[in-house]
């Protein structure tokens, strides 16, 4: 798998004028083809590519560019007519290439081997040859250490003039371990419960502030109701809806973003398996003569669908297996001896009325979909249990687990992220 890094550039006064220069002839040179295609000029990459001799006669400044980087705008160019030829083969809105504004930077592309590296000194080669060169090879420095055996740099600017070098790299096999599967259940109280195959427990909490903003949306909507429609001071505490609205979104899917990255980038296991929770059914089924009451006390404004979704796309960029599991009666069987007994949702403690066993009820339901996924890939030994507790708060996430000699580790979720 393919992976970048970004690095912040830090570059003399002359270095960066040129940059400027190079990128800019370089989207000259992309938009005069452009508006030579928009023009009714036929696309053939090889032809249009040889004519850069042409262009370099007629603008001898194209001669003060890095060759590598001319030849790079007729590839991307190509890129960006494939695209073009695809959508419009499909049937869909072909949306042809555009021009490059002025104000936006023209990234560059290095080849990583006609790079050179002196230290935490970047050195980007740039054109001519001789007494005709008159802009020296740029020596960008690094603020951190780039990633070993990269294969392309991007050189980029945001919009506060910062400058950045992207790292193109490929990431390592990581070896395989034993007891490399976590199965997470999905609850109502607690995000997801998880247990490995050591018997290591995780406990995610989901986002914490849904009432408090609910409370707030709540009295927005009552002061808004004793207005007239339409009016000036109706219109306001609409717009300041939205943006409390809005706000609480934000927060929701940052809780999620790091709930679904620390399971799938910073948890070691390999496999994850969650099961497929629909809490709306939980409620109706066999709580509907308590509803009002029950309501109060399950709902939770996550976005478990979300979550799932943010979950599968990041285990597949991360290289984890991801699976979805039936964990129908997961709740109400033991984990210990298979026996089935009621579990209403208010009661968030198992107890086995046959072998004894007293559990928390989302750590039974994750043992006992950890228990049915292993059984369908052969034989396992189900270890001892350990404590563990992994939260998310509206700060960030962090994992802390108790091992069985008593020691405490903590992993911060930004460190090497």
């Amino acid at each position: 798998m393919i992976l970048c890094k970004k690095i912040k550039l830090d570059l003399s006064e002359q270095d960066i004028a040129t940059l400027e220069f190079m990128q800019g002839k370089c989207r000259g040179l992309y938009n005069w083809w452009v508006m030579k295609l928009r023009d009714g000029e036929k696309w053939r990459f090889n032809a249009c590519k040889k004519t850069l001799a042409e262009s370099r006669a007629y603008d001898p400044e194209l001669n003060q560019v890095y060759g590598k980087l001319l030849a790079e705008v007729y590839y991307r160019l190509d890129a960006a007519m494939q695209a073009f030829f695809r959508r419009l083969a499909n049937g869909e809105t072909p949306g042809f290439p555009r021009v490059r504004p002025r104000h936006g930077f023209f990234t560059l592309c290095y080849p990583a081997m006609y790079l050179t590296r002196e230290g935490n000194t970047l050195i980007l080669p740039t054109g001519g040859k001789g007494k005709h060169k008159q802009y020296p090879a740029i020596r960008a420095a690094l603020t951190e250490e780039p990633p070993e055996g990269f294969g392309e740099v991007a050189i980029s600017r945001d919009g506060r003039g910062n400058y950045y070098a992207s790292f193109g790299y490929r990431q390592p096999k990581q070896a395989k371990r034993d007891g490399d599967t976590v199965a997470f259940d999905l609850g109502i109280k607690t995000l997801a419960t998880g247990v490995t195959e050591e018997g290591r427990f995780y406990h995610i909490g989901g986002f914490k502030g849904s009432r408090w903003y609910n409370k707030q949306l709540d009295t927005l909507r009552s002061k808004r109701s004793k207005c007239k429609k339409k009016s000036r001071r109706f219109l306001h505490l609409s717009k300041v809806y939205k943006r409390v609205s809005q706000k609480k979104r934000n927060k929701q899917r940052d809780s999620l973003h790091k709930a679904s990255h620390l399971i799938a980038r910073r948890l070691v296991e390999r496999t994850v398996v969650v099961g497929d929770l629909s809490q709306r059914q939980m409620v109706m089924k066999e709580h509907q003569e308590r509803k009002k009451a029950l309501n109060r006390a399950v709902y939770n404004d996550w976005g478990l669908y979300a979550f799932v979704q943010m979950l599968t796309y990041k285990c597949q960029v991360y290289g984890k297996e991801l699976h979805v599991l039936d964990e129908r009666n997961t709740s109400k069987q033991c984990s210990g001896c298979g026996n089935l007994q009621a579990m209403p949702l208010r009661k968030r403690t198992y107890r086995c009325a046959e072998c004894g066993l007293v559990m928390d009820r989302d750590d039974n339901s994750a043992v006992n979909i950890l228990m049915r996924f292993l059984a369908r890939r052969g034989p396992h030994t189900q270890a001892r249990p350990e404590c563990g507790v992994l939260q998310t708060t509206q700060s960030g996430v962090g994992v802390m687990g108790a091992s069985r000699e008593g020691h405490v580790q903590q992993l911060n979720l930004f460190d090497s992220v």
